[in-house]
């Protein structure tokens, strides 16, 4: 039997661990604008996938893939899998967990100076040529600059970006680094000078805040109209997560209103958000188009890491990261009745620590 593996992803020059290992190999890039059926089309028969964040990876989709056994995206997210369908049918959606730690937690700090220290404003101010010619609409500037030292701030999330942030602010003297997350415990905080709070004092408290939370049921609207209202008029928000994590709607109304003073985007509910949509025009508002991962070096490992993950589990070892660990239960059982997919392939399972 010969195992297929296609990349709808990003291009991947050096194929040569699936020539390697015997694997037939093909790429067929897709984005946003592929249909569908096309996308069906290019998975129907293959055995891995590596793909990306559009089209979504839904039910349909991997219903119409008899031989499919693992999709592999680049990066923590998979929140464009259908992760309750590809477990049901015994699928593994994998991620690459860790390569654009580094990227995520510097852009999110760059967005946050940008906004205490206004420097889009000043270029724009310096390159119209007011500091020479109006030099009182400078001064002015001045009032409205922000210290981090001796403020408050609040992470929400507190997984390897969350705490990579919260090393990286540190440096900047805040008197205090809060975090809301109910999934680690405090010893774990404690090693990055965090305090675990509820989420309502991280809101209540917090000056400057930060998200870096998975996109799931649960946090789809984390932060909405009464979470906005629960933060001081002072408050400046980041989100380098997921867009679903932030009600637009809300936030638009926060802003404009002075609810908080300021926020910071790499991700909207919509991507790319529409050219028109009135977030775009808050002056108070930075919106960077979801790049804060992004960089030559993440983008190297984050291809080798998503191509491995395919290679190890069509061998029989455990991939690199694991968004459905409660599939192997799945696999499980159609390897004791009907092995149907997973026919021929080497049990891994005994070797994930889950």
């Amino acid at each position: 039997m010969t195992l297929k593996v296609v990349n709808v992803s990003r291009p991947m020059a050096d194929t040569s661990m699936f020539e390697a290992a015997g694997i037939e190999f093909s790429q067929t890039l897709v984005d946003s604008t592929t249909s569908k059926a096309d996308y069906i089309d290019i998975l129907r028969d293959v055995d891995g996938a590596m793909i990306g964040t559009l089209p979504l990876t839904d039910r349909e989709v991997l219903e119409a893939c008899p031989n499919l056994k693992i999709v592999s995206r680049s990066g923590v997210g998979v929140d464009s899998i259908d992760l309750a369908a590809a477990t049901e049918l015994g699928i593994l959606a994998c991620n690459t967990p860790g390569i654009n730690t580094s990227e995520v937690a510097d852009h999110a700090m760059a967005l946050l100076l940008s906004l205490t220290r206004l420097v889009r404003e000043t270029d724009g101010a310096v390159k119209a040529g007011k500091w020479s010619d109006d030099p009182a609409s400078i001064a002015a500037f001045r009032s409205n600059l922000r210290r981090i030292a001796g403020s408050t701030v609040g992470i929400i999330g507190l997984g390897n970006i969350g705490r990579a942030f919260a090393s990286r602010i540190r440096g900047f003297g805040p008197e205090r680094i809060i975090s809301y997350d109910p999934y680690v415990p405090q010893t774990t905080a404690d090693l990055y000078g965090v305090q675990l709070v509820s989420l309502d004092e991280l809101l209540t408290t917090a000056d400057y805040i930060t998200i870096h939370t998975p996109s799931t049921a649960e946090t789809r609207h984390l932060i909405n109209s009464d979470t906005l209202s629960r933060m001081k008029k002072n408050a400046i928000l980041i989100n380098c997560a997921r867009g679903p994590l932030v009600d637009p709607a809300a936030l638009q109304i926060a802003l404009q209103s002075g609810q908080i003073e300021a926020a910071g985007l790499d991700v909207t509910e919509t991507e790319p958000i529409d050219a028109e949509d009135p977030l775009l025009g808050i002056d108070n508002l930075i919106v960077t188009p979801h790049i804060a991962g992004a960089s030559p070096t993440s983008g190297v490992e984050g291809g080798r890491k998503q191509a491995e993950n395919v290679l190890l589990v069509l061998t029989g070892r455990p991939p690199h990261g694991l968004g459905n660990p409660e599939v192997i239960k799945t696999i499980a059982v159609l390897r004791a009745t009907d092995s149907g997919r997973w026919e021929g392939i080497p049990d891994f399972s005994t070797a994930l620590a889950l």
